[in-house]
Parts: structure tokens; sequence; C-alpha cells
């Protein structure tokens, strides 16, 4: 996913060169996410910059070390720990003025500019259609695994007028 979004970032920022990526220090998902964004980076003619965080506290440090180095945009990865924190990212990054791109509708709801990933509702409605399998007497082991089939991109149209010097695209 993270692949798709920096080239989605691309698209939006069309003279994009160096492109930070918000780390969850210890987070196997946030560093399966990495290495994507950083081999989908080489295909695109970007750098990618780790900013590693432990700890919420350590948000502006990592947003003010970004603007230091002159990053351009940033990846906020779908992940736990940003989750509840998603108003303070989309702060932070208009702050610093980062066009980015988060992992669901929840974080362009909290003011991020952007965000691809699985439709959650749908993942919702494929649960319930196993757990009526399950409770009909299917066992959990004889159903197959399901991989994400729907991909939603939401953009803040709010937040895109913010970014209209330094994106290229057109939202409307």
């Amino acid at each position: 996913m993270s692949g798709k979004r920096l080239g989605l970032l691309k698209d939006v920022v069309p003279r994009l060169s160096r492109v930070a990526f918000l780390l969850v220090d210890g987070d196997a998902a946030s560093g399966a996410g990495l290495r994507d964004a950083q081999a989908a980076g080489g295909a695109l003619d970007l750098f990618v910059s780790v900013f590693s965080v432990r700890q919420p506290y350590d948000f502006e440090r990592a947003f003010s070390n970004m603007a230091r180095d002159r990053v351009e945009a940033v990846i906020i990865p779908s992940v736990a720990a940003y989750f509840g924190e998603r108003k303070r990212l989309a702060d932070l990054a208009l702050k610093h003025h980062l066009p980015n791109i988060g992992g669901g509708k929840e974080y362009v709801d909290a003011g991020l500019l952007m965000s691809y990933g699985v439709s959650y509702a749908e993942q919702f409605r494929r649960v319930a259609v196993y757990v009526d399998k399950i409770l009909k007497g299917s066992k959990p082991a004889d159903l197959p695994i399901e991989q994400p089939t729907k991909f939603e991109l939401v953009i803040n149209l709010k937040t895109a007028k913010t970014f209209s010097g330094s994106c290229q695209a057109t939202f409307s």
C-alpha cells in the first residue's frame, strides 16, 4: 500500500523528490510499509527519508526534523499507534506545510490531505459473512483466506485548498 500511496503523492506534487515516512519504532506493519515505500521510491525517482517515533510526544520532533531536512511530503502509515493521533498528525503536517497521505477515510476526516486504503466498511461486511458461515456450522479452518478487493481514495478538499501552492493536481 505504501508504494501506491507514494505514487499518489507524486501525482499530486509532480516535482516531489523527498518524501518522509513516519515510522513507528518496533512496529512490524510500519516496517513493512517502509520497505514497500523505499522500493517504490526507487522506481519513482524519489528519496524516502525515515523519521522514527516511539511515543506520541515524538511527533513534534519528527515533523520539525522533516522541515529541517526539507522533505516535501509525508506518508503516515495506517498503524494502530497512529489511529488515535490522526488529528494531531494532520495538524502537524499542515503546520509544517507537508502534503500527506494516510491509510483510511478516518485520517482524511481528521484533516489529512488524502488517504488510500482498504474499505473498512467492505471488510466488516466480509467478516459478517464469515461469522454467518461459522454460526451455520462451517469450520473456521476450512474457510478460505480472503485478501481485500475494494480500495478507496479519499481527498479532503478543505485541506487540499491549503496546499494549493505546492500541489499541482486540481481538487474540485
